[in-house]
């Protein structure tokens, strides 16, 4: 018998796929999952373990971008109002390991609502305003150098060593090229002040112009531990091999700016950042306070599609009040080299060579990622990795 599927036919399928269809239409939703998995060999020329000191071999996770995965999600509720999450787990890839301190979703863990007008307002575990708007002008962006070109001790978080918990943050759409946010962590204690803090940066970008401002304040981090409850958690920047705000304090205050300009396959850069420790009892003070002064240039070449090259110098101009034992005005210098090869548009070969020097009584050299710190004044670290994304 001769099969025949009329216009009318048609028509009625079409309109019962249409009809079924529709609800869809008006809350479309949709979960990804992503990564990113970087692995590598690193050599360092001098790290104190003990009594004893020498060069070291490492396998390593995360030598650039820390190796994660998670999932990001949105519903469209109507009005262009969206439900958004995101849940990142970070983890080390030579042993499985989780990072972050152990945590299942340390990179970041919020829930939010996002405008199509105005911008979005999430609640969790969230990045600072100098980490959003800054950094990305810095060797430390994830598209740069990131981890191993950190400031020393990650000094002004830059690098994120610390994420903010217990975070309600603001981040507005794009106006005519400018973009600005604020974040407040709530410390979660009977003492409201204690182990808290609140962050609020901006950027404008035009052309080939970008330029970024922020400012981040943690008040009464001095006895905050893993278990704390509140904004931060210091012991999470020891769990992951940083300095960053294990310092502890009762007050941090950091801020910053940059600009980058880009000509043609070539984009230039200048961060500055100041961080300022009050009440601290480290590298021998008394209660005493610190101060970094970080001055940073940068630059980028994209050769062509494959290969990009990348160079950074800091020098890092810090004060140490009430010291006993260590000198009163440190300062670092830090060459960092990148290149990278592109296998394709997802996965890459890179190879980073960093250099430090460091003066002033008993200060010696600690390069971020480095495996420990230098006996001396001076540390080279040389590694080669691949990273895959999907």
């Amino acid at each position: 018998m001769k099969n025949t599927f009329s216009l009318t036919t048609a028509a009625a399928v079409i309109g019962a796929l249409g009809t079924l269809a529709a609800p869809a239409a008006h809350a479309q939703s949709s979960v990804t999952l992503y990564g990113l998995i970087d692995a590598g060999i690193m050599y360092t020329n001098n790290v104190a373990s003990g009594k004893s000191s020498g060069a070291l071999w490492q396998a390593t996770s995360g030598n650039v971008n820390g190796s994660r995965f998670g999932v990001r999600g949105s519903e469209d509720l109507g009005g262009g109002l969206h439900a958004v999450f995101v849940l990142e787990n970070g983890f080390n890839v030579q042993n499985g390991k989780l990072g972050q301190d152990g945590r299942m979703f340390g990179r970041q863990a919020y829930v939010g609502l996002a405008s199509d007008q105005f911008g979005s307002l999430t609640l969790g575990r969230q990045y600072d305003s100098l980490v959003d708007f800054v950094a990305p002008l810095s060797a430390t962006a994830g598209t740069f150098g990131d981890t191993g070109f950190a400031h020393p001790f990650d000094n002004d978080n830059l690098n994120h060593s610390l994420r903010m918990n217990n975070a309600v943050k603001f981040t507005s759409n794009t106006y005519s090229g400018l973009k600005f946010g604020a974040l407040y962590a709530f410390s979660n204690n009977t003492d409201f002040a204690v182990n808290r803090a609140y962050s609020f940066g901006a950027s404008y970008t035009n052309g080939p112009l970008a330029i970024a401002a922020g400012y981040l304040q943690l008040n009464g981090t001095q006895g905050a531990t893993a278990s704390s409850p509140g904004a931060v958690d210091l012991a999470e920047s020891t769990a992951n091999g940083k300095g960053g705000f294990a310092l502890g304090a009762d007050r941090l205050r950091s801020f910053g700016g940059g600009i980058n300009y880009t000509f043609g396959p070539a984009t230039a850069g200048f961060v500055f950042t100041r961080s300022e420790y009050t009440g601290t009892s480290s590298f021998g003070s008394q209660r005493g306070d610190m101060s970094f002064n970080n001055y940073e240039v940068n630059g980028k070449y994209q050769l062509n599609p494959a290969w990009s090259l990348g160079l950074a110098y800091t020098f890092t101009d810090g004060h140490v009040s009430n010291t006993t034992t260590f000198g009163a005005d440190p300062k670092w210098n830090q060459v960092d080299a990148q290149v990278v090869y592109r296998l394709s548009k997802r996965t890459d070969l890179y190879g980073e060579a960093m250099y430090q020097h460091a003066t002033g009584h008993n200060y010696v050299a600690f390069i971020n990622t480095a495996g420990g710190a230098s006996t001396t004044a001076n540390q080279v670290v040389g590694t080669v990795g691949l990273r895959a994304r999907f």
